[in-house]
């Protein structure tokens, strides 16, 4: 009786050992799924009501430092307008902590005419080099140096002195592209008070002051466009770039009215639907009483037809091979050339014609 009973007991703690041993696995899957999941559902709202604009990722291109805990980042996100980094338990302190780029100066007394650097530290460009000392940055294996998110110009730690944070920022090398801040900020003051002498504004003043728009087609082609969307808006005024997956270019391009006439410069990234898109906006603008703002465009070819822009010289197509600062200098330098449009409605004369005419 004894020997039965103790064998009983141990085939019931084989059973128990055995089920122990399959539950907790399933348990603790469960348990880290559900934590993941929440995990994400608290991303998620930190992206959509944040003023950054958030991607989230575990592969950055660089070794990567948290603007909050200065620790190595595995996994984080980073901001596209302003390159802010920081790792995932850090997220919510960053978007509370720091701002990203402003696309129109608030709370400003008067009519301001310049801004001040808006400083960044840490996880500096390669090969970027100090406007102090002008040695190179970033090179220290941890989060250090400060890089202006308008004007891209760096420094480092040691050569950062209080007159630059106080310092008016000259808006770079591309400051002739970039509509400021204070400029849509006066814009939209003086429509409110219909005033219309815009000329008199600052940086009107400027002479050469050609700002650019980018419209970019996420869709087209290689599916580059996600990538140059976050460049263009790091090296420009977020409010400038344009994603035509979300907004149709007639609308994007009412943004010409707030700057100056046959001074606007459009470059359309991808292929020659999407540059027939956008042609065919700037056509309804003339429809519109609107010709004295309609721009000139560049073509960056992303499509897998770019017959038009390898006529216009703009090349046969793009897959990174060039800097997106350099195709901002050949935007800047580019000479604009006049382009007919014509519409062709090819009809059928037989006499059973019962297909529609075409038009091309």
């Amino acid at each position: 009786g004894s020997g039965d009973a103790s064998q009983t007991l141990a085939d019931w703690r084989l059973a128990v050992w055995t089920l122990c041993s399959v539950l907790l696995p399933v348990l603790i899957t469960a348990w880290c799924s559900f934590q993941r999941s929440r995990r994400q559902l608290l991303i998620r709202d930190i992206f959509r009501k944040s003023k950054h604009d958030w991607h989230y990722t575990d592969l950055f291109g660089q070794p990567s430092y948290c603007c909050v805990c200065a620790q190595h980042i595995l996994r984080g996100a980073f901001c596209g307008c302003c390159g802010l980094r920081v790792s995932e338990r850090c997220l919510k302190k960053a978007d509370q902590r720091f701002l990203c780029k402003e696309i129109m100066m608030r709370g400003t007394a008067g009519a301001p005419s310049s801004m001040p650097h808006h400083w960044i530290r840490g996880n500096v460009p390669l090969c970027s080099c100090c406007m102090v000392c002008k040695q190179q940055c970033g090179t220290q294996p941890k989060l250090c140096d400060y890089r202006c998110v308008w004007c891209q110009y760096t420094v480092h730690d040691e050569c950062m002195v209080d007159c630059l944070r106080t310092e008016d920022c000259t808006l770079g090398e591309f400051k002739d592209l970039i509509i400021p801040p204070y400029y849509l900020s006066t814009i939209n003051q003086m429509r409110k008070e219909k005033r219309t002498s815009y000329e008199k504004v600052v940086p009107y003043c400027r002479k050469h002051w050609m700002p650019v728009m980018v419209l970019a087609n996420t869709r087209s082609g290689n599916n580059m466009g996600e990538t140059l969307l976050g460049e263009f808006k790091m090296l420009l005024n977020p409010v400038q770039v344009f994603d035509l997956s979300k907004i149709a270019p007639a609308k994007a391009l009412q943004l010409c009215t707030w700057l100056p006439c046959n001074a606007v410069r459009v470059l359309v990234c991808g292929g020659d639907g999407t540059v027939g898109w956008v042609l065919d906006a700037i056509d309804e603008m003339k429809i519109k009483g609107q010709e004295r703002y309609i721009p000139q465009v560049a073509i960056l070819p992303l499509g897998t037809g770019n017959d038009l822009s390898n006529t216009l010289g703009w090349g046969a197509g793009y897959a990174g091979e060039v800097p997106v600062e350099q195709i901002l200098r050949n935007v800047m330098e580019a000479d604009g050339i006049k382009l007919d449009r014509w519409k062709v409605q090819v009809t059928n004369k037989g006499y059973y014609n019962l297909r529609k005419p075409k038009v091309w």
